[in-house]
């Protein structure tokens, strides 16, 4: 259990410097692991200010997650346009928003009885 936990939190970390090396903004980490049927154990939640910087915050992520752990998202959703991308990595779903999506969708409400925690970003 230790290992698989160990797993998720280093790829929590290595998301979230993917995030951050392309300035990903208003970095939520929301703890699903407490809520009944819950699809993941995180959610990793951010903003980006156009679908290019969106598009950059996801290569970011896959590229330094493979490169660093090997592993690869089970799916990708919603790159072509670039408002909302999905990336699944099983125990963790990354959501990287446009602003204004983010606002209108307000996911973090939607899981409010979960652990919202924000993380301050290092650049």
């Amino acid at each position: 259990m230790t290992n698989k936990n160990e797993n998720t939190m280093a790829l929590l970390n290595e998301i979230i410097k993917g995030i951050e090396e392309m300035k990903g903004e208003d970095i939520n980490k929301i703890d699903l692991r407490e809520i009944d049927n819950s699809p993941c154990e995180f959610f990793v939640i951010c903003s980006g200010n156009s679908n290019t910087q969106v598009s950059s915050i996801v290569n970011s992520v896959s590229k330094s997650v493979s490169k660093i752990l090997k592993e690869k998202p089970s799916h990708i959703e919603g790159l072509r346009i670039a408002e909302w991308v999905l990336i699944d990595y099983v125990n963790i779903v990354v959501h990287i928003f446009q602003k204004k999506t983010r606002k209108f969708y307000n996911i973090e409400e939607l899981w409010g009885d979960a652990i919202n925690t924000p993380i301050a970003s290092n650049y």
